[in-house]
């Protein structure tokens, strides 16, 4: 069995991007599911470690244009990140500087209750840099066997003036 190029990089991508699934897996996150009433807000807390990137994702079950407000807090009650969502679903990261407990508030201020599913996380970003060096090496290894292949194909081309 001949071994290709095209073969090695799909390979590499393969366990690349598993690889980067189970480090994105093993990151630290917490899922809320809740009914949330018309001008109320939620509060989630993590602790999230060191210096990376975090993660919210929220899910409205029943959506039919409610809107919500929602706002990521850092130890001292510093403003991270806020952003109005006005779809079914939305994901959001941030960026987090230091070790400590952060909190997401989750305001609704639309006129009807929501249902949410909210999850909150750390993407663990720092630990996927071999995984993702290792999925662009296999798909530059796939463009390059590709760019050859192509590159040797001759086609025949019928004779102009067929009568």
């Amino acid at each position: 069995m001949k071994i290709s190029l095209i073969k090695i990089g799909i390979t590499l991508c393969v366990i690349g991007i598993i690889w980067t699934t189970i480090i994105f897996l093993e990151g630290n996150r917490i899922l809320e599911e809740f009914l949330l009433e018309p001008s109320n807000s939620h509060n989630i807390k993590l602790d999230f470690e060191g210096k990376d990137i975090g993660y919210y994702k929220t899910f409205i079950t029943e959506y039919s244009g409610e809107e919500l407000f929602i706002q990521v807090f850092d130890n001292n009650k510093n403003i991270i990140s806020e952003q109005s969502v006005h779809t079914k679903m939305s994901v959001m990261y941030f960026d987090f500087e230091n070790t400590g407990k952060y909190s997401l508030n989750i305001e609704n201020i639309s006129k009807n209750s929501i249902k949410l599913q909210v999850e909150f996380g750390n993407t663990n970003s720092q630990n996927m840099i071999t995984s993702g060096i290792m999925v662009v090496v296999g798909a530059l290894m796939i463009m390059l066997a590709s760019y050859l292949k192509l590159n040797n194909y001759k086609i025949e081309h019928p004779a102009e003036n067929i009568s």
